[in-house]
């Protein structure tokens, strides 16, 4: 016999300071009722099947984002493959078969400005009446804010971390943002200069890079978390590409590391890339920057 379940629906990119507390609400609304938590959300970004052209930038991949719900303490979290033929659902078909119907949900805590179903036209007083067709009790969850920061969203996070503003990102999120990078070939340049550097392919590609700038990031590898520098840019002192470079330097480190995967976690912006005079004034830049970094840790 399918269990019963108090539900919200989102793709909660991020799983940020909101989401969490929507997620509060959902289980403390659970334990009144006598019913199983669960978390909904889907395998892609919706936006990326109904708009081909659409290139989310990610806070969190798939397996990150279900690492982080299963972290909320839920008893389960669905991942629901968003296809065209669910795009074309109304609110009314998605709540009685897909929901109530399928799933189990008896109360959905809806999220306080989400909206779902086809063309997304249909407002919580709608879904109140669909869940009363359906057997489904829908309760509009409350709104959370902080006195900095009245509206949260993942596109306001995605906005800070584009601008290098990482204490406000990192505020919002409840964590210090990070990706994965492959290790991929680079132009040696660095190790000529004393301050060689893991060259990176991030992994998955739709993830978000932050803005370009100069950063202290830990660098996550084999078990252990290195301090490091990362430079976002356009190597404007060397080549002044319009290639887009991600260049981590490990303070101290000596290991072949080629094709394997680091996670680099951000943790501040230490300046703004620049253009140097010389390869000397670059170099004395870079060492000023380390002993910036080693100073904080």
């Amino acid at each position: 016999m399918q269990a019963n379940y108090a539900a919200t629906v989102g793709f909660f990119d991020g799983v940020h300071v909101g989401h969490r507390f929507l997620i509060e609400q959902l289980k403390s609304e659970a334990a009144l009722m006598g019913l199983k938590s669960r978390i909904i959300t889907f395998s892609i970004h919706p936006r990326k099947v109904l708009h081909d052209s659409f290139q989310p930038q990610l806070l969190t991949s798939l397996e990150e984002k279900l690492e982080l719900l299963k972290a909320t303490g839920v008893d389960s979290v669905e991942v629901l493959d968003f296809t065209p033929e669910m795009a074309k659902l109304t609110a009314l078909e998605f709540i009685r078969d897909t929901l109530a119907g399928e799933m189990g949900v008896r109360l959905l805590l809806v999220g306080h400005d989400h909206r779902f179903g086809h063309n997304r036209e249909d407002g919580f007083n709608e879904y109140e009446g669909y869940g009363r067709q359906t057997g489904v009790n829908v309760i509009r969850a409350e709104r959370y804010f902080t006195e900095k920061q009245k509206h949260i969203s993942s596109s306001t996070i995605r906005n800070f971390l584009k601008a290098g503003q990482l204490n406000e990102a990192s505020d919002l999120l409840g964590y210090n943002y990070a990706f994965t990078g492959e290790v991929v070939s680079g132009y040696q340049v660095g190790r000529k200069i004393g301050f060689p550097t893991a060259n990176l392919k991030v992994v998955p590609e739709d993830k978000l890079i932050p803005g370009i700038g100069v950063y202290a990031v830990n660098v996550e590898w084999n078990g252990l978390t290195l301090p490091s520098m990362m430079n976002i840019g356009y190597r404007p002192t060397i080549d002044n590409t319009l290639r887009l470079s991600l260049e981590v330097h490990i303070f101290d480190f000596n290991q072949d590391i080629y094709h394997q995967h680091l996670k680099v976690r951000f943790l501040y912006k230490i300046r703004d890339e620049k253009k140097f005079a010389s390869l000397d004034e670059l170099i004395l830049q870079l060492e000023q920057d380390k002993a910036f970094v080693l100073q904080r840790m």
